[in-house]
């Protein structure tokens, strides 16, 4: 095999791969500057391992394993990552998936990006702020959104109190 066809089939390969989602993660491949940015050793620094891995890698947590998934009480869930707000609890409801499941974000919360990883398409909601993997969205929620934001419970943290108007 030649060279130049060997480095047409490598670049073709390579498209291949990229088309399909087998890439670096959602926030090494954000173009994006976020307003809060850190190095990988501020953010490995600053989250425990398993919030680095959801957070900065786009992992996701076992389901049922977050006890925010439970949590009942008014107040503001925000990114883990950044402490940006992201979702009143007015908006939050019992999806049945095992994940803390919200109907709609805070207005300019979250921003989606097309996700293709795994063999399928969906859409994946990152913090706007810190560009930190949340989870996803999905298009089986509730009235009056129809919207199902399927977030990891380790990209998320409470604080109890009045929620944000929604």
């Amino acid at each position: 095999m030649t060279n130049a066809r060997r480095q047409i089939l490598q670049a073709l390969g390579a498209g291949a791969l990229l088309a399909t989602g087998w890439q670096l993660s959602p926030v090494a491949r954000a173009a994006k500057a976020y307003a809060v940015t850190r190095t990988d050793a501020q953010w490995k620094a600053q989250l425990t391992p398993q919030q680095y891995q959801v957070l900065r890698q786009a992992g996701t947590e076992r389901p049922f394993s977050s006890p925010l998934n439970d949590e009942k009480r008014a107040g503001t869930f925000s990114c883990a990552g950044c402490q940006a707000p992201l979702f009143s609890s007015a908006t939050k409801f019992d999806s049945g998936t095992g994940w803390p499941s919200f109907w709609k974000p805070l207005p300019d919360a979250v921003e989606k990006k097309s996700d293709r990883s795994y063999g399928m398409v969906r859409d994946e909601t990152l913090c706007a702020r810190c560009g930190g993997h949340l989870g996803h969205v999905f298009d089986d929620g509730p009235k009056p959104t129809g919207l199902r934001y399927c977030m990891n419970g380790l990209a998320l943290a409470f604080t109890a109190g009045t929620p944000p108007a929604v």
